[in-house]
């Protein structure tokens, strides 16, 4: 198989970060990822149609052994993603996910803490891959309503026990969290950053240490000591104070008097009571930040405070801000199912970090295709029963681009008649029912 002309010039704009050799095993690798059913290195050359013209031994080593790096494909795929970049600050999302593994032996893996099967009541932890995630908040001109989030940096994270029996330093997800920032910030030194992320990345310690050119906006206890700025009192004397005048907490905030706003967040009109103030959080008393308390007067979310170091803004923008996160939870979603990000099954160091992200850069670039390209060509199948859905899903993106892929291919054959049509007809029933 191979991939449609216009995505494979996509491809071609990472070659810069590989050499010769290497970008052509990625190529080979990339196409495969789309087509195959099951991720894996055999599977994907099979997809591909280039097993038995050489080894699969080389197509292992483009993970395990071959000289590229995953932070500058991701900064790579960052250049083919600024198009749709807004001239103000951009917006990064920013979360963790767990990636289900077998055996003892693959690097990296070891006993995480699974949201999707725990509950309030009991915590249930699995064996796998835990990954940070930093990603493009991008909303398209084709879609101005929808956020999208575009992965593109990736960091594997070790507990503390799989940490010590790889001999490696343990770091938090905040502090892996901080580095891919550093690396992204630093790229674009001259361009102003702003994170979402859930209550796990908004500790005082994340804030303290954000790049200079850097924002975030998180989740904040409801319970949490705010303070005024400090007036230096003169000619008083004692130990100097550090934090100003002590304010009310969030879930203080909404005992009193509150505003009723309508909100236009995660697709849906929402009525709640808000209050807003410009605080200090205490253990950084000198940065001021933008504190939002939100009661919904619908609906189960009940009481929420949020901040964001973005303290010009208003109440309505953090909290829009904030909404345009879960974007991050779709892209998760998708690429575990339609992609395989859990899928891949090397077990050495560079093959566990190097593998699975191509999903997540796989994902980031259809969607580009897609809005780019694609739409153009989409042919929304006949589902009576969705009569509700207004657009294109991301497993209708990768049909699109399996199909456009086999079209091309199949044309540039020169079949003609009256049975190329047919044929044509045959291959999109096919592709559909494949995917």
């Amino acid at each position: 198989m191979f991939l449609v002309s216009s995505f494979a010039i996509l491809l071609q704009e990472l070659a810069i970060v590989m050499t010769a050799p290497s970008f052509h095993n990625f190529t080979v690798v990339a196409t495969g990822w789309v087509f195959a059913h099951r991720r894996t290195v055999t599977g994907m050359l099979m997809a591909a149609g280039q097993a038995g013209q050489r080894h699969h031994s080389a197509f292992h080593r483009f993970f395990s052994l071959a000289r590229w790096s995953l932070d500058s494909l991701g900064l790579a795929v960052f250049r083919v993603l600024q198009v749709w970049l807004p001239e103000g600050s951009i917006l990064l999302g920013l979360d963790d996910t767990l990636a289900g593994k077998r055996g003892l032996k693959v690097f990296g893996a070891g006993m995480h803490y699974d949201p999707q099967l725990s509950s309030r009541s009991k915590a249930v932890t699995r064996w796998g891959h835990n990954w940070v995630i930093l990603g493009l908040i991008v909303r398209f001109p084709l879609w101005p309503e929808r956020a999208f989030t575009l992965p593109i940096l990736f960091r594997l994270y070790l507990n503390k026990k799989s940490a010590a029996k790889h001999r490696r330093v343990y770091r938090t997800r905040p502090e892996l969290a901080l580095e891919m920032l550093r690396v992204l910030c630093g790229h674009r030194k001259n361009r102003r950053f702003h994170v979402i992320a859930d209550s796990a990345y908004g500790g005082w310690e994340m804030v303290a240490r954000l790049p200079p050119n850097c924002d975030l906006t998180s989740r904040l206890a409801l319970n949490a000591r705010l303070h005024e700025a400090l007036v230096p009192a003169a000619g008083r004397p004692g130990r100097p104070r550090v934090r100003g005048i002590r304010m009310p907490t969030p879930v203080q905030m909404l005992e009193g008097r509150a505003r009723h706003v309508s909100l236009q967040i995660y697709g849906r009109d929402q009525q709640a009571r808000m209050c807003d103030t410009v605080a200090r959080l205490y253990h950084l008393p000198d940065r001021p930040v933008r504190v939002v308390a939100v009661e919904a007067l619908r609906g189960g979310r009940g009481q929420e405070a949020f901040f964001s170091t973005c303290w010009e803004a208003n109440a309505e923008q953090v909290i829009t801000w904030y909404s345009w996160r879960w974007s991050i939870e779709q892209a998760i979603r998708d690429s575990k199912q339609h992609l395989g990000f859990e899928e891949p099954q090397g077990w050495s160091r560079r093959a566990a970090e190097r593998t699975a992200p191509m999903a997540m850069l796989l994902y980031s670039l259809i969607v580009h295709w897609f809005v780019s390209e694609g739409h153009r060509r989409y042919e929304a199948p006949l589902r009576p029963w969705y009569r509700q859905k207004r657009h294109a899903s991301f497993a209708d993106m990768v049909i699109t681009l399996r199909r456009e892929s086999a079209r091309e291919k199949v044309f540039s054959l020169g079949l003609s008649g009256p049975g190329s049509k047919k044929m044509t007809r045959l291959l999109d029933q096919t592709l559909q029912l494949a995917a």
